[in-house]
């Protein structure tokens, strides 16, 4: 039998993801609450029923994509009405969280009756038939979140403690993330040195694939540095207080803050950025 998927929310990576449900026949049911109007065109576009939360609950699966500081608001937003839900749900945590973090919206849903799945997604918003976005998954209910392997998913199922899939994702997204945070940092200061020139010469010369790589990826994180502040935090706090490199995150999280709020204003340094990369 089909399952329903309740997925919330639908911004490019959740409608993204719905697409690919939808064109296998799953129905999608989503929340509206409080998303603006293009929100709601993605959501339709990728053939999303918008509901209440109560209708959610009549899903089988939800899987929250949100921005990773919302992540645990949510599951305590939806904690009453999947209390009272006579069908209990497989509640799936798609976002990217720390270990630590994980286990707190674990407790809350536990709370509820619903089984848990810990969830990570490695790869950008999937595209019907790609191969390249994955869902690692973990804990004792992820083997049934794998049924959606069926369904246009590739959902990848770890051994290991409930938090398997998030330590990977921490992991894999501190060294994509932070590589990117530190090219662009050192780019950005080669510029106000005055050598911004004579290191893109030399990285051309001695280390072209460093280059093209920043030259692939940097001009990406403009419009969404400012979902990625959450997320080299929570980074932070997976590599721990206890070892000194935990700051070297917790500084990428304030450079994309910066880069968010140039992004929106006066976009001097992303000017730099593109004009280092686009000599």
């Amino acid at each position: 039998m089909t399952p329903t998927v309740a997925l919330i929310a639908p911004g490019n990576m959740g409608a993204a993801v719905a697409k690919c449900l939808t064109e296998h026949k799953v129905t999608v049911l989503t929340s509206l609450i409080g998303r603006s109007e293009a929100s709601a065109k993605r959501a339709r576009e990728a053939g999303m029923l918008g509901v209440d939360d109560r209708k959610i609950t009549e899903a089988d699966f939800l899987l929250s994509i949100v921005p990773p500081g919302e992540a645990l608001a949510l599951a305590k937003r939806l904690a009453g009405v999947l209390s009272e839900a006579n069908k209990k749900l497989i509640y799936v945590e798609c976002n990217a969280v720390s270990p630590q973090t994980m286990n707190q919206i674990a407790k809350v849903i536990s709370l509820t009756g619903c089984a848990f799945v810990g969830a990570g997604i490695i790869g950008p918003p999937p595209k019907p038939g790609a191969t390249n976005t994955k869902f690692y998954a973990s804990g004792p209910a992820a083997a049934d979140f794998a049924r959606l392997n069926d369904y246009g998913l590739i959902v990848r199922v770890l051994d290991g403690p409930l938090t398997a899939a998030s330590a990977l994702k921490m992991s894999y997204a501190g060294i994509t993330k932070g590589f990117t945070a530190l090219g662009a940092a050192m780019m950005l200061a080669a510029t106000r040195g005055g050598s911004a020139q004579a290191l893109q010469a030399e990285l051309a010369e001695s280390r072209p694939d460093l280059l093209r790589y920043l030259s692939n990826q940097v001009p990406g994180i403009y419009s969404k540095a400012y979902r990625w502040v959450a997320e080299l935090e929570e980074i932070s706090a997976f590599v721990g207080e206890d070892y000194p490199e935990h700051a070297m995150l917790e500084a990428a999280a304030r450079l994309y803050e910066r880069i968010a709020k140039d992004f929106d204003g006066d976009k001097q340094e992303v000017g730099d950025l593109d004009k280092f990369l686009k000599p």
